[in-house]
């Protein structure tokens, strides 16, 4: 008899993907799509969620097909792109308004007026999160604002992060969210067992629109018979970097992973306590099983693979990503250049929407190089800021386990132990975020136990030890801090 399969659905920021794993951890196929995004307006990002929903399948069936058919598929495991936004209407599931991405900055004067009226430490003390257009709150209120078709949708309105869209649409109309995914829309309180009345009603969000709350490993509905070819059971649902976090086995405090992507996200587990953060970090539930939280502190940086693009597109330094590596490594250092990637404002632990992107130091003798090694450089100089915060919280980090896109480069990698001062382990297999979510699956459907015994198969690492010259890494961190400085200045 063959052994079954793990089918992952991983809708990311600019594709989604369909996966397919063993029980035991092992990655045997892989189906990918690029998703559209667009940008009506300076600060709006936005997708096409039958695009999402259409593509996510389209992966699903080549990934079913591969494992010879819905028989052969024992469950599934989701993760997505946390914050972002879907309105559709439950009478006939069409999304009914664009996407808002979690990028989308277009609710700053909201999130400023919240602010001013002294909202945040009440919404900070009960969800974790500062005010700021990053969380799903907001967008949801825009759109209601904004979009006729919302506004006409009355009690058929139904919101929803990608995770919550795709499972309606797979199981033909459940309306449910993971406590991961729902602990970002800044809608739920880090201890609360259902959505915050008081905090819907501050930010305009009826209720009766949101979706259930539910665990992130359990039997949680079957796909409908006529879309895989068989019925099968969703048994894991995560966000993103909650997922990639458990992919990389980091279940204990001090225990670090970054994920690398189009944004950087840095998540260190805290216990099973709520935490509360001093330092502008941000709390968020990791993950709930059986009823049960445990928590998580985290940090989010807006801008990081998406900075590479940048250089690539706009900017024409590079051909490809790849090169960035060997450009950084053709010179001994930045030259004199610094960077901040402030292209979208920055994130943790700053928290400036409004601030702007920033290259200092620029000389006759400047190079590409020179350019791409200082925005290399950034990466580093961001979780520099981020690793404080952490300690300053009670949550030093005794490692750091990285994946996504970036952590492919090696020069980032040992730039970013050099800056630490830490050790830093990369997978073999980078695809952690998946990872995570088929262990959620696995637990969900009985083919293991624990977390911990689904995390004790884990890929081999590499390992980065520190090895930068005390006075080199302290002159870095003080031209960043003075870069830091200008630009909050400015804006």
């Amino acid at each position: 008899m063959k052994e079954a399969r793990l089918l992952v659905l991983d809708a990311g920021t600019t594709s989604t993907r369909a996966m397919l794993y063993t029980p035991d951890g092992r990655r045997i196929a892989t189906a990918q799509r690029a998703l559209s995004q667009f940008f009506p307006r300076p600060g709006w990002v936005e997708q096409d969620a039958a695009e999402i929903w259409a593509l996510s399948l389209a992966c699903a069936r080549d990934m079913v097909a591969r494992a010879g058919g819905a028989d052969r598929i024992a469950a599934i495991g989701i993760t997505n792109q946390r914050e972002t936004v879907i309105a559709w209407d439950k009478r006939n599931g069409q999304p009914i308004a664009p996407a808002i991405v979690w990028q989308d900055r277009r609710t700053a004067d909201q999130c400023q007026a919240l602010r001013e009226a002294g909202h945040e430490e009440m919404v900070q003390r009960r969800t974790g999160l500062v005010i700021d257009p990053y969380f799903s709150a907001t967008k949801m209120r825009w759109l209601m604002d904004h979009e006729p078709a919302v506004i006409q949708a009355g009690d058929a309105l139904a919101f929803g992060t990608v995770e919550s869209w795709l499972v309606w649409n797979l199981t033909g109309g459940l309306h449910i969210s993971d406590a991961s995914n729902a602990s970002r829309t800044q809608l739920l309180a880090l201890d609360g067992a259902s959505w915050d009345r008081e905090l819907c009603d501050l930010f305009g969000v009826p209720i009766a629109a949101l979706p259930d709350i539910v665990d992130n490993a359990g039997h949680f509905g079957p796909t409908s018979l006529a879309l895989l070819g068989g019925s099968i059971p969703i048994c894991g649902l995560a966000g993103d970097q909650q997922s990639a976090t458990i992919g990389q086995g980091c279940l204990s405090p001090g225990q670090a992973k970054a994920t690398l992507g189009t944004g950087a996200f840095i998540l260190t587990p805290t216990g099973t306590v709520p935490p509360r953060s001093e330092n502008r970090l941000l709390g968020t539930i990791l993950c709930q099983l059986g009823g049960q939280r445990r928590y998580a502190l985290e940090g989010s940086i807006f801008v990081a693979g998406s900075l590479i693009k940048w250089l690539r597109d706009e900017l024409g330094l590079i051909q490809a990503a790849e090169d960035t590596e060997a450009l950084a490594r053709s010179v001994p250092d930045n030259g004199g250049v610094s960077l901040l990637p402030a292209l979208s404002g920055l994130g943790a632990p700053h928290w400036r929407p409004d601030a702007r992107g920033v290259i200092a130091g620029l000389t006759q003798g400047t190079t590409r190089a020179h350019i791409v090694r200082a925005a290399l450089e950034s990466m580093a100089h961001q979780l520099h800021d981020l690793a404080t915060a952490f300690a300053a919280d009670g949550a030093p980090w005794t490692d750091l386990r990285i994946d996504g896109g970036m952590s492919a480069n090696d020069w980032i990698a040992q730039d970013l132990a050099d800056m630490l001062n830490l050790p830093v382990e990369r997978p073999t297999d980078v695809e952690t975020t998946a990872r995570g979510a088929a262990m959620l699956a696995a637990v969900g459907s009985g083919l293991h136990a624990t977390l911990e015994d689904a995390a004790a198969i884990m890929p081999s690492r590499r390992r980065f030890q520190p090895g930068m010259d005390a006075q080199l890494r302290a002159a870095r961190l003080a031209t960043w801090r003075a870069l830091l400085r200008a630009a909050k200045a400015a804006s």
